[in-house]
């Protein structure tokens, strides 16, 4: 294999270096990273909203060099914005997505998401939360399980942590020869509710999104981890990469504060989250009263319609199906459903 040269391509604007030999790519308003070696492979982490597997592909083409194929996909967590791409690319690639064995349900068809909480937040796009797709996708015939002693296949000289709390399976990727953190959605790095800071993207530390969080305690300590690894350069789902003691200091006010800055004052999940286990959502809060005026609703969805509504449309329903199941790799334990365990999928997408 050609050795890998960072000096290779300049990207013409379509991606943006987050760190030595990893860039970044928005798509709308959510990002994710091309992470390579140095013997010139390479791996994707997350596969932005739908309808963006020709961007994703031009600016692989662009870094990597023509027919540029990856070892794997990667996924922070399985959120809409964060798979748009991620079937369509494992197919066409025919490569491996791993994932964290907790976020295994939303990833075949198993279980929906906890409903988001448009009430919280104040801005754009926590007020169309409730637009946003959440049910489950089926990439089974592509997942795999991330290791468990905490490598990252593809990614030798990284590791993969645990961050729970926006998702019960949300994984962040650390490297510790340069102290590279890319964190997902575990914090982010502008306002994650606000329409206007997806234009400005003004770089600050904030937490999770809030209006798509459903446990604010794991939440916590996800972020209390991540500022423990010391990181030099931080990317994340949303917003500029963010380095050295600017960063640092940010992330050190967040863990002090977390509570009065991150958490919102009130909402479905502030005093108790959403509970979930390996086959899914188990229970969420009661619905809290939505203020929100519909006409708020409305006007978001016009003043957002580069979120490219007509990309959702093109989403498989297929997915909502679960497909004849086949064993996973060597890593995978598999069990059978408890007799006495609900289907999921008889709630599907119906929580109030």
């Amino acid at each position: 294999m050609a050795t890998f040269t960072e000096n290779k391509h300049t990207t013409q604007q379509k991606t943006f270096r987050a760190a030595p030999m990893v860039w970044g790519l928005k798509t709308v308003f959510v990002n994710l990273y091309f992470v390579a070696e140095p013997d010139g492979s390479w791996v994707l982490i997350d596969a932005g909203v739908y309808g963006s597997k020709t961007r994703i592909k031009e600016a692989a083409n662009q870094i990597f060099g023509s027919d540029a194929r990856p070892k794997a996909i990667l996924l922070t967590h399985g959120h809409f914005d964060h798979i748009g791409a991620v079937k369509e690319l494992a197919e066409e690639w025919d490569v491996p997505v791993y994932a964290h064995p907790m976020e295994l349900p939303y990833l075949t068809g198993r279980s929906s998401y906890p409903p988001p909480d448009p009430s919280v937040g104040g801005g754009m796009m926590a007020y169309m939360a409730f637009m946003y797709p959440k049910q489950p996708i089926n990439i089974s015939q592509y997942l795999e399980l991330l290791p468990q002693d905490g490598s990252v296949p593809g990614l030798p000289s990284w590791k993969w942590v645990h961050t729970p709390g926006h998702t019960p399976g949300h994984v962040s990727f650390f490297r510790e020869e340069d102290r590279t953190l890319i964190a997902g959605d575990a914090f982010i790095t502008r306002k994650g509710e606000s329409a206007m800071a997806v234009l400005t993207q003004e770089r600050k530390v904030h937490g999770p999104p809030m209006y798509f969080t459903p446990d604010w305690a794991a939440a916590q300590h996800s972020v209390e981890k991540l500022t423990s690894l010391n990181p030099e350069i931080a990317a994340t789902g949303h917003g500029l990469p963010m380095t050295g003691n600017e960063l640092r200091s940010q992330l050190d006010s967040l863990v002090k504060d977390f509570w009065m800055v991150a958490v919102p004052d009130s909402g479905r999940y502030v005093n108790a989250p959403a509970i979930a286990d390996e086959y899914g959502v188990v229970s969420v809060p009661p619905d809290k009263s939505n203020t929100v005026p519909k006409a708020l609703a409305v006007a978001g969805a016009v003043t957002l319609a580069g979120i490219a509504l007509a990309a959702l449309s093109k989403r498989n329903k297929k997915n909502s199906k679960i497909k004849k199941q086949r064993p996973y790799s060597h890593n995978r334990v598999m069990h059978t459903t408890p007799v006495d365990y609900e289907d999921p999928l008889a709630n599907t997408n119906n929580y109030p």
